[in-house]
C-alpha cells in the first residue's frame, strides 16, 4: 500500500469516528476507486498512480460542475465543489503559474520543440511533474500557445 492510499485511509477512519458522513462518502469513493484498478490491472498502486486516480477524479468534477452551470444546477455544481475539495486535500500542493511556466520552458528547451508537431514531446516531460498539481487542459493550451507563437 502507498504513503498516500495509507494517508487516505487514515483519514477514513478519522471521519467514521467524527461522523462526518458527506466527507467520509467522498473518501469512500476515492478508495473504491483505487481499489478497482488493483483488481482489474492486478497490481498495486504507487504515489504517483494514486495521484493521476485522483487528478482524474478531480477533473470528471470539473466537467460536471461546467455542465451542470449551464443546467443551472446551483445544488449539483455545490456538491461536486465539495466533493474537488475534499479530493484536493490528497493531492500535491497546486503549483503557481509561475512554476508551471517554468517546467514548461524548460521542457521545450530540452526537447528542442519549435512548433506544435512537437506538442507530444513536451507533453511526456511536463505531464509526470504537473500531474495532479494544475489543470492538465490549462497546461496544454499553454503549451499550444508557446509552440504556435515561436
Amino acid at each position: 500500500m502507498s504513503d498516500l492510499q495509507k494517508q487516505i485511509k487514515d483519514a477514513v477512519i478519522v471521519a467514521m469516528k467524527a461522523g462526518e458522513k458527506p466527507r467520509l462518502a467522498v473518501m469512500r469513493l476515492m478508495t473504491s476507486s483505487m481499489k478497482q484498478i488493483e483488481i482489474d490491472e492486478r497490481i498495486e498502486l504507487d504515489d504517483a498512480r494514486v495521484i493521476a486516480v485522483l487528478d482524474k477524479m478531480v477533473k470528471q468534477r470539473r466537467e460536471s460542475i461546467s455542465q451542470f452551470k449551464t443546467a443551472g444546477r446551483d445544488d449539483l455544481i455545490k456538491q461536486e465543489s465539495f466533493e474537488i475539495d475534499i479530493i484536493q486535500e490528497f493531492l500535491p500542493q497546486a503549483l503557481s503559474e509561475e512554476e508551471v511556466d517554468t517546467i514548461v520552458n524548460q521542457a521545450i528547451e530540452q526537447t528542442s520543440a519549435s512548433s506544435i508537431k512537437d506538442m507530444g514531446k513536451v507533453m511526456g516531460l511536463v505531464r509526470p511533474q504537473i500531474i495532479g498539481r494544475a489543470d492538465m487542459g490549462e497546461v496544454s493550451g499553454r503549451i499550444k500557445t508557446i509552440l504556435s507563437t515561436s
